[in-house]
């Protein structure tokens, strides 16, 4: 279970004082959900126990913590009373939540556990401004431990909302069956993600298991995810099996639109 960063706490038992009654601050905890009682103590005081608690015996911590941060991070504080001070906060927040690989998704979501290349990932997806695949990234971490399947669905939507954009952009023939494994077959054999184009041993390995991973991301798709049903045969889906498939598809997404980018520089 993910907790509430001490660092965190401590950067919100700053910021909420200076933006919050008594009143709005209690009736922040209520709107997150706090299962704990709030004490009638400082302001300060008052955040620290009561986000402290919820480490402690919150089911969710991170679930709270999303809440809160939604009235600071969408914009829910107008005016801020001293402004400098309030925009370095936020900052301070972004960069601690960075820092423990969380990522706050707009509506009051906090995913946790990042990989290196979904971070990567999401940086490259902000700069396309392309919102078929945004809105796939985030349904795949927002969706990974309340329903695996759907996330599942999610990863491999991703890896061809990739492939279709790069088809698309560089004027190749759309496959008759739009699936992921069609879709990827035009796109590695354009940016030469073929057994055949590799001497080094090593590298073919690397190859012929990215090949494979999209095979099964696609065929787990197929058998377990939201978008075919359960079928006969049923997976006992969890979370960390969907974290796979979404590590492993942000991986290889982010090597497709890598090579992209490198055939362009060298173009």
């Amino acid at each position: 279970m993910s907790k509430i960063p001490l660092n965190l706490i401590a950067v919100l038992s700053e910021i909420l004082p200076d933006n919050e009654s008594h009143v709005t601050l209690d009736n922040l905890f209520l709107y997150a959900e706090v299962n704990t009682e709030i004490p009638d103590v400082s302001k300060p005081a008052k955040i620290q126990q009561v986000l402290m608690n919820v480490n402690k015996n919150h089911p969710e911590p991170l679930k709270v913590l999303g809440k809160i941060l939604e009235k600071y991070l969408e914009g829910g504080i107008l005016y801020p009373n001293n402004k400098a001070r309030f925009d370095d906060h936020i900052e301070k927040i972004k960069q601690i939540l960075a820092d423990n690989s969380f990522l706050y998704i707009k509506g009051g979501t906090i995913s946790g556990s990042l990989t290196t290349p979904t971070k990567s990932l999401e940086g490259i997806i902000k700069k396309l401004e392309i919102p078929a695949i945004d809105q796939e990234f985030i349904r795949a971490l927002v969706h990974v431990d309340s329903s695996p399947r759907e996330a599942v669905s999610a990863a491999s939507n991703i890896l061809e909302s990739i492939c279709k954009v790069y088809i698309s952009e560089n004027n190749l023939n759309m496959p008759n069956k739009k699936d992921l494994k069609n879709l990827f077959d035009v796109v590695r054999k354009a940016l030469k993600i073929n057994r055949d184009n590799v001497e080094d041993e090593d590298l073919l390995r690397i190859i012929s298991g990215i090949i494979s991973v999209v095979d099964g991301i696609a065929s787990l798709r197929t058998h377990t995810s939201s978008a075919h049903g359960a079928g006969v045969r049923q997976y006992n889906l969890k979370p960390r099996h969907a974290r796979l498939a979404i590590h492993s598809a942000h991986t290889i997404g982010l090597y497709i639109l890598e090579s992209w980018n490198e055939g362009k520089i060298n173009s």
